[in-house]
């Protein structure tokens, strides 16, 4: 959500940011707030006065009646009951105008980075560069599912018994391959100096549309029902959460965690080949990182979150490129985004394993997360999210890059000790 002073102050470069994400259905909202935005200004100031007013007069009653002079004081009386009626109805004016106005501003998109690459939909996305050489080998490679079917690893049918589609069972080698790329993931992020925390896997309305735009909320939240709450679809949603109306001293800035959760979607609209198996469902595990940041510190931050990804994938033989996500591809609260996708040597192309995105102070402003400047001057943070590692997903990447011809899985160096010692998957 921007500051409705800076729309108030310039309307065009709001309404040519909404252009650029291709949202022109969106441009008479601002027009439509700003005439709002005057009317609660002047309803305000005008309830303002009258308070102001009315303490005046009212001291003077008291004063009337020591003198004796009661009709006077009836008359000043009469006047405190008019101003008391109106007042009530400036402050009933003030609130839904405040209400109406709150709403818009948080269906306007955010301002995007000067950086950002003009483009419609996710197909106008900018390769930014490539790590690893990406192979594809002289055997053919089976889908995912039947290589985890080899090693008794995955029950889809049961699942779908029981719970529907977009559900598994893992099983073995391959459950025990899941635990320990989260657990070499949790550990990866501690060595970069990251705090380990495990947030709430629920969360409270405010707190979802704190973090996310009304679409992304309607796309993904499962709600609760009979309750104010909510399904986590990924921990960064209460991990920014937990610093909801608080002042942060600057100098305790950065907050630097990493998180685990379970996460769950409705991925609706959700179709096709490539969503069988694991690909997309409603139920995963994921390792999250945060930040919250000083402003002028958030570019630096962008950067390096999305280099973590990248560096923790290489050491598992994973070859994966950066991908620069263009105007229209940007959700609403989000000024840049890199998506990190990973080698399919099947499919013989990149697929989407994690996403790094900088809010700004979207995401602060909505939750009032301030920080206490040293000059004594409030300001709100800026906040990031990026995704460590995400399997099941993950593993479809992993076990097409270090599967070999016999059937049998490598597992990397670095990973060995979270599979017992095991160097292959037999």
């Amino acid at each position: 959500m921007i500051d409705i002073k800076f729309l108030r102050e310039n309307p065009d470069v709001v309404k040519e940011n909404i252009k650029n994400k291709f949202q022109d259905h969106k441009l008479p909202l601002v027009d439509e707030v700003i005439e709002l935005d005057k009317k609660y200004r002047e309803s305000k100031q005008e309830a303002d006065d009258l308070r102001a007013n009315k303490n005046k007069i009212s001291k003077q009653i008291g004063a009337l009646m020591a003198q004796g002079k009661k009709e006077e004081a009836e008359e000043v009386k009469k006047q405190v009951t008019e101003q008391s009626k109106r007042l009530a109805e400036l402050e009933a004016s003030e609130a839904e105008l405040s209400e109406k106005v709150t709403k818009i501003m948080m269906t306007i998109p955010n301002i995007i980075d000067p950086s950002v690459p003009i483009g419609k939909d996710d197909s106008e996305n900018v390769e930014v560069q490539k790590y690893g050489d990406p192979v594809v080998p002289d055997f053919e490679i089976p889908y995912h599912t039947e290589i985890m079917e080899k090693f008794n690893g995955i029950d889809l049918d049961a699942a779908g018994k029981v719970a529907g589609n977009g559900f598994y069972y893992l099983m073995g080698d391959i459950a025990r391959l899941h635990s320990a790329v989260l657990a070499y993931a949790r550990d990866f992020m501690i060595n970069r100096g990251f705090t380990y925390c495990i947030p709430p896997y629920m969360i409270r309305s405010n707190v979802v549309t704190g973090v996310m735009s009304f679409d992304e909320m309607d796309a993904m939240m499962y709600k609760i029902e009979g309750e104010d709450l909510y399904l986590i679809g990924t921990s960064e949603h209460s991990m920014i959460g937990r610093f909801i109306d608080t002042i942060i001293d600057e100098p305790d800035l950065p907050k630097t965690l990493t998180s685990y959760s379970p996460c769950f979607r409705k991925e609706k609209g959700a179709h096709g080949i490539e969503e069988r198996g694991v690909y997309r469902i409603h139920q995963f595990e994921k390792q999250e990182m945060i930040v919250v940041c000083k402003p002028e510190e958030s570019m630096e931050w962008f950067d390096k979150l999305w280099q973590n990804t990248v560096d923790l994938f290489r050491t598992l033989d994973i070859p994966v490129r950066t991908l620069e996500c263009c105007s229209g591809d940007l959700a609403d609260l989000k000024v840049k985004s890199i998506d990190v996708e990973a080698w399919s040597p099947r499919q013989k192309k990149y697929f989407e394993v994690g996403s790094c995105s900088n809010l700004g102070d979207a995401q602060a402003r909505r939750l009032k997360i301030r920080v206490n400047g040293e000059d004594g001057k409030k300001y709100f943070a800026h906040t990031l999210n990026n995704t460590v590692v995400a399997p099941p997903r993950m593993l479809i990447a992993f076990l097409e890059n270090n599967l070999n011809a016999d059937g049998t899985v490598n597992i990397p160096e670095a990973l060995r000790p979270y599979m017992g010692g095991q160097d292959m998957i037999k």
